[in-house]
């Protein structure tokens, strides 16, 4: 496979193309305008068959998706279990209310709704009717919600009267109606009931989920549409503050999702795959919902939060639903790390035969503590790169085939051609930093920003004429092995040398009593750029924050070399994340260099700890 991608990747596209089932046969593998791609042209399909009406046949009785919700009564969670038929039903019925609602091919539907197994339904009801999603992680607040209705010009919203997260209410349904003030498309809203916190039905334009979609039919037939039909809008943060509506199209994303979840996962009939990934972002979209459910596997999927009641919730869930494969995130894993194991020493976790990585590089400790302590040194590791502009996973190592490296995401897969680069755009040499590319177009590359082609040209491919650019600093080894360092504005320029904040980071949280650090630069005169860490410390030695700093200033020269010495630690509580875990390492060089934060926060999960950053910067 990989030298047939390598000597002739079209052909090896086409022939992977025929793991799709078509309603008509495309005429044109790949049309290559720079910086635009159309993938399998004349081709037409519907995703929703791909994900459920072809496992009707084989897998109907099967279960797609098992749920747990958040809240425990005595101890016991509420849980759901859909089959295949069970998820296809309910997926034409919902589909049918947006028939009702004048959802028509073309137009974009807003989904704003907790991890509950109607967010997997309501996209899937989309896509059948060849109509496109946007789901907005349900941590935004009104206003973020208002801005990325208004910019795709939704006309339905699908959401619900709250969510649970740690035990509290998040109230969804109130989020919309403040944000729908301003947002003249919006005609319906439909309302599932979850939390039962009380909420305003607005007549002829509200409508509760419980009293419509059953009474639909549980058949609709599904839209056939072009290969390059809008599938979805998904937004991520831009550095300018206004969020970037990523498009992603039909066939070659589908197509990519059901290779790579089969490559790298490894998928097996009786296979409990959970990806812990909330349904709002890219990973959610790729490898709960699109990519597994081709694969007519059973997904496990959690309603809340990693440590409600506690920190030892993940294993329990892991034991008490037989979970096979894990895939979840860095920064989940260094929280478990800082937590201690005595959460995790009641849980035998034999279940577990894999486990995955996503979101940012992994820290060598951390991949070890992973490796020991959840996979008992038994169960391979794939720690995947890519993005949301990616659509699906680039590198990783195949499980049991590539042998792993602790913090390498190993090599990309077949048909994807990565290479790093100086700023003048000549190749580097093995272990040379610089910047990572994709030299030639990939059937789930992102199709555009939405209503911005400019921005897209601009952001993505004017750095290095004909490739993509990932945004990212990276190395190969004399392996071949790619060791991603982190996007390139944390990389550090400090008296001439070039520092990656994911290499300090690192040497830090390799100290046996740190926990989580993120490591950004603030301007210097003397030095051109300063070195801040902010550092979270284990559970048991919270107390040693005033005589650890200068002990780890030390530890970092000895790890790295004098160079590398922060100028400044900075003791925290929590470091600022999203709800996915990603540490926003923009908002604390915003904080370091101005003392105050006035980007973007929509995806940060709790402003509190912004919060308390800023008030101990400004008490210095």
């Amino acid at each position: 496979m990989y030298d047939l991608a390598r000597d002739n990747p079209e052909t090896f596209w086409k022939g992977q193309a025929e793991n799709l089932i078509w309603d008509r046969k495309f005429d044109t593998v790949l049309k290559w305008n720079e910086p635009f791609a159309e993938w399998f042209d004349g081709g037409k399909l519907n995703a929703s068959v791909q994900c459920l009406d072809k496992n009707l046949d084989a897998h109907s009785s099967k279960t797609a998706l098992i749920w747990e919700g958040e809240p425990l009564a005595d101890g016991a969670p509420e849980i759901r279990k859909l089959t295949y038929r069970d998820l296809y039903e309910q997926t034409c019925q919902v589909a049918n209310v947006l028939k009702e609602f004048n959802v028509r091919k073309g137009d974009r539907v807003a989904i704003y709704l907790p991890m509950v197994p109607e967010a997997v339904v309501s996209m899937l009801a989309c896509a059948r009717l060849g109509a496109a999603h946007s789901v907005i992680f349900g941590g935004f607040s009104s206003e973020a919600l208002k801005d990325r209705i208004n910019d795709a010009q939704c006309n339905v919203v699908i959401t619900a009267d709250g969510g649970y997260r740690r035990g509290q209410v998040v109230p969804l349904k109130e989020n919309v109606d403040e944000a729908i003030r301003f947002c003249p498309s919006v005609k319906k809203v439909l309302v599932l009931k979850r939390a039962r916190n009380a909420v305003t039905l607005k007549s002829e334009r509200d409508f509760w989920w419980h009293e419509l979609v059953p009474q639909q039919s549980k058949v609709c037939q599904p839209e056939s549409v072009e290969s390059e039909n809008l599938l979805f809008i998904l937004y991520t943060s831009g550095t300018t503050g206004k969020p970037k509506g990523i498009v992603h199209t039909t066939a070659g994303y589908l197509l990519s999702c059901q290779l790579t979840s089969k490559w790298i996962f490894d998928l097996k009939d009786e296979d409990i795959y959970w990806c812990t990934a909330d349904i709002g972002w890219v990973t959610g979209h790729s490898y709960v919902v699109y990519g597994p459910l081709q694969n007519a596997s059973t997904v496990f999927m959690y309603e809340g939060a990693p440590n409600f009641p506690d920190f030892g919730r993940f294993w329990q869930m892991i034991d008490r639903h037989k979970i096979s494969i894990l895939y979840t995130a860095p920064t989940a894993i260094r929280a478990f790390m800082r937590a201690g194991e005595t959460f995790l020493s009641p849980y035998n976790l034999k279940s577990l035969r894999l486990l995955g990585s996503v979101g940012e590089p992994i820290n060598p400790e951390a991949w070890i503590w992973y490796h020991k302590k959840v996979g008992k040194e038994r169960c391979p590791i794939v720690d995947t790169w890519w993005q949301t502009e990616t659509g699906c996973i680039m590198m990783s190592p195949l499980p049991g085939a590539t042998p792993t490296k602790p913090g390498s995401c190993t090599l990309p897969l077949p048909g994807i051609f990565p290479s790093v680069v100086k700023k003048s755009g000549e190749k580097c040499k093995a272990n040379e930093g610089g910047f990572l590319v994709i030299e030639k177009p990939w059937p789930s590359l992102m199709r555009g920003i939405y209503n911005d082609p400019e921005r897209f040209e601009k952001t993505y491919w004017t750095d290095f004429k004909g490739k993509y650019f990932t945004g990212d600093g990276a190395r190969f080894d004399e392996d071949g092995y790619f060791w991603v360092m982190g996007r390139v504005d944390d990389v550090l320029n400090v008296a001439g040398h070039r520092l990656g904040t994911a290499e300090i980071e690192s040497a830090l949280v390799s100290h046996p009593k740190v926990a989580e650090a993120a490591v950004v630069g603030k301007p210097d005169d003397l030095k051109g750029t300063a070195i801040v860490a902010f550092v979270s410390l284990k559970a048991d030695y919270a107390d040693e924050a005033e005589k650890l700093g200068e002990q780890l200033r030390i530890h970092v020269a000895h790890e790295i070399g004098a160079i590398a010495k922060p100028d400044e630690i900075r003791f925290t509580q929590s470091l600022p994340k999203t709800r996915s875990g990603k540490i926003m390492r923009r908002l604390l060089r915003e904080l370091v260099t101005n003392g105050k934060v006035k980007g973007d926060t929509t995806t940060l999960e709790d402003m509190n700890v912004i919060n308390s950053l800023t008030a101990a910067y400004e008490e210095d």
